[in-house]
Formats: structure tokens, C-alpha cells, sequence
């Protein structure tokens, strides 16, 4: 019975052994699932999750272009001279890469204009890795931006839009996009900032005119052009579309063309190919000889020629004579700069002026009109 009990005793000491061995393996195995479980849980982030779902839907754009060039032999000027006025153009094949994303599941496709404006010939690379050709539906050369179509026979994944005057500063986004065209037909880059600031004012750049801008410290580089700056939550608040350096590389600060900009000039492309421009000043204005501005101390060259009866520059008080200086506080220097600063508003938009006059600034509130005929501002 003694042994009995001691075998009973030493089994029944043996099974607590085990047990008593077995639980700290336990306890530590399940800890590491959980510290798996967990680590991998922190992995997936917001970020992460708006990558997934974004990606499929950012395009690369491969551009050709036909561009005009002249002949090195004609630049010498022995030989130009018995040339001059006699010779052709001639043109060759420039060939781009930029980015972009779809709007719709019908293949409609937004991008730069300074992408695809000039295109003869637009193909589109998507992240499976297929190719399709693109039609330019139409572009804004103020904004900056273009519509691309590409024919499809089934439903392609597209992006919505975000209410960009929500946008707020210090949100987490996140910009997508092809630069230096290192991944064609593959998944997109992705860069990773805050909003910076918002209603940024570039002034006229190359025949745009970059107003209210999204700033970004998300990295933006060539190639980055046209592709989607998305919230956390995988909404479209923007189109990147230039940077500031002095390098030629991303130094942090990068603007989008907000969403409702977007929304904006994307409708109007659809249906007509162009935007509207029927903003109406009442101004007659004339570029200054710089040598006579230079002289009487002027600091611009628009001159005011005169001033429409009844127009929205008559009721807010401009004359004859004045010289425009800036246009909510963008410095304009030449009639065709003012013109592109006033092309990015729109009919019923209030803007200020600063004037000279009589040797001195004076600032004026104009409420802008709608185009009624040729020959004004």
C-alpha cells in the first residue's frame, strides 16, 4: 500500500512536475503569439490600409511629344546667313513620364496638364502591369490640370474625393505617384507628410497660375506630377503638382491643386474639353515701356488706359493712369501675368488691387464681373 502510494505519490508528484513545467511554456508561448499579434496589428495602420485601397487605382502616364528644335549648323552664323528665312522646322519625338489616377470606373483618368497637354501619343501603365493607350479629353493650362480617358470593358478601381476645405493643417498624408519613372507597370511609390499649410499662392509659373494650393512636406519629386495626395482614410484632397527647391529634388515642400478645385475644372472637361475663363474687370490695361517706368520711379508696367462706365473697375474706383502693383497681394508685373492671376477666379469673387497713384499705393475691393465684351481685362 506504502508503495502504492508512493508510486501513486510519486506519479501524482511527476504529473504536478509536468504541469508545473508546462505552464511557464505556456505562459510564455501565448505571450509571444500575443506580442506577434500585436506587433503585426501596429504594423497595419491607417497609412497602410489607405495604401492598399489607393494604390490599385494610381496610374503611370508615358508620354510622347513632339518638340520643335533647330539644327546646331544653323546657330553658326556663317552659315545661317545664307539660310536665313528658308529653312523648315524641324521637330522631334520627346518622350515624358508622369503620374496619375483613375476617377471613375469608366476609365476616366486626372492628371497635369504639364504632363499630358502636349502629348501626341499618351499610354497608360497600371500596377497589374497592363497598358493601355490614353485620349486627351482636355486640359486647364491655369490650373494645371488634364482629363485622360482610356476604353475599358469592365469596372477599373477609382478614387473618391475629399471636401478639400475640410483639409486640416498637420493631417497625416500621403502622396502617391511614379517618380523618375523607376516603376513603371508596378505598384506606385509612396512618400508620407502632414499638411503644411493650406490656401498657398504660387503667382503665375509657365502659363499657370497656382492659387489656394495644398503645401506638403511629403516627398515629391519628377515623376511625382499628377498622381493623388490622400488623406489617412484614402480620400483624394489633392493633385501634387509642383515643388519648391533650389536643387531640383524634394527639400519638403511640395503643393497639391485641391480636390474641389479638381472636381471643378474635371466637370467642365468633361463636357466641353475646356474651362470657362468669363471673368470681367472693365479694365483697359497696356504694358509700360520699362525705360519710362524706370524713370518716374514706377515699380510696375500695367497702366490703367482707362476704365469702363458702370463696370466692376468703375464702381471700385480705378482711373485712368493708375499702374497695378498686386492682386490679393500677388506682385504682378506685366499685363499677361495679371491676366493669369485673374483667370484662377471666378465671376462674383471679391479681390483687392493695390494701385500707384499720384505717387503713392492705394488698395481697392472689386467685386469681379461676368465677361459682357472683347477688349477689357
Amino acid at each position: 500500500f506504502g508503495s502504492i502510494f508512493t508510486l501513486s505519490a510519486c506519479r501524482d508528484q511527476a504529473q504536478s512536475q509536468q504541469f508545473k513545467d508546462a505552464k511557464p511554456q505556456q505562459v510564455e508561448q501565448t505571450s509571444r503569439d500575443r506580442a506577434s499579434l500585436n506587433i503585426d496589428q501596429s504594423r497595419q495602420t491607417a497609412i497602410t490600409n489607405a495604401v492598399k485601397v489607393v494604390s490599385p487605382a494610381v496610374v503611370s502616364i508615358n508620354v510622347t511629344e513632339l518638340r520643335e528644335y533647330r539644327d546646331p549648323f544653323f546657330n553658326d552664323p556663317f552659315f545661317s546667313q545664307f539660310f536665313r528665312g528658308r529653312t523648315e522646322p524641324q521637330y522631334q519625338e520627346v518622350k515624358s513620364l508622369g503620374s496619375g489616377f483613375l476617377i471613375s470606373p469608366d476609365g476616366y483618368i486626372v492628371t497635369n496638364d504639364h504632363v499630358a497637354g502636349n502629348a501626341t501619343k499618351i499610354t497608360i501603365a497600371f500596377p497589374d502591369g497592363s497598358k493601355r493607350e490614353a485620349q486627351l479629353v482636355g486640359t486647364d493650362r491655369i490650373t494645371d490640370l488634364a482629363l485622360l480617358k482610356v476604353e475599358t470593358d469592365k469596372a477599373l478601381p477609382y478614387l473618391s474625393f475629399a471636401n478639400s476645405d475640410e483639409v486640416m493643417v498637420g493631417e497625416w498624408v500621403i502622396a502617391f505617384g511614379n517618380p523618375f519613372g523607376l516603376f513603371e507597370a508596378t505598384q506606385p511609390t509612396v512618400t508620407v507628410g502632414v499638411v503644411s499649410g493650406v490656401n498657398r499662392n504660387l503667382g503665375p509659373t509657365q502659363g499657370h497660375s497656382y492659387k489656394g494650393m495644398i503645401q506638403t512636406d511629403a516627398s515629391i519629386n519628377s515623376g511625382n506630377s499628377g498622381g493623388p495626395l490622400m488623406n489617412a482614410i484614402g480620400q483624394v484632397i489633392g493633385v501634387n503638382t509642383v515643388i519648391y527647391t533650389q536643387s531640383g529634388g524634394s527639400v519638403g515642400v511640395g503643393f497639391a491643386v485641391p480636390a474641389n478645385k479638381v472636381q471643378e475644372v474635371v466637370g467642365q472637361l468633361k463636357k466641353r474639353g475646356s474651362v470657362a475663363r468669363d471673368v470681367y474687370t472693365g479694365l483697359q490695361v497696356q504694358d509700360m515701356n520699362p525705360y519710362v517706368a524706370q524713370q518716374y520711379g514706377i515699380p510696375s508696367l500695367i497702366l490703367v488706359k482707362g476704365v469702363q462706365r458702370n463696370s466692376p473697375a468703375a464702381k471700385a474706383g480705378f482711373q485712368s493712369n493708375d499702374v497695378i502693383l498686386n492682386i490679393n497681394g500677388e506682385k504682378v508685373t506685366n499685363q499677361e501675368e495679371a491676366g493669369l492671376q485673374l483667370a484662377g477666379y471666378r465671376a462674383g469673387e471679391k479681390i483687392t488691387v493695390t494701385v500707384w497713384r499720384e505717387g503713392r499705393e492705394v488698395t481697392l475691393s472689386m467685386t469681379l464681373g461676368r465677361q459682357q465684351s472683347q477688349g477689357a481685362m
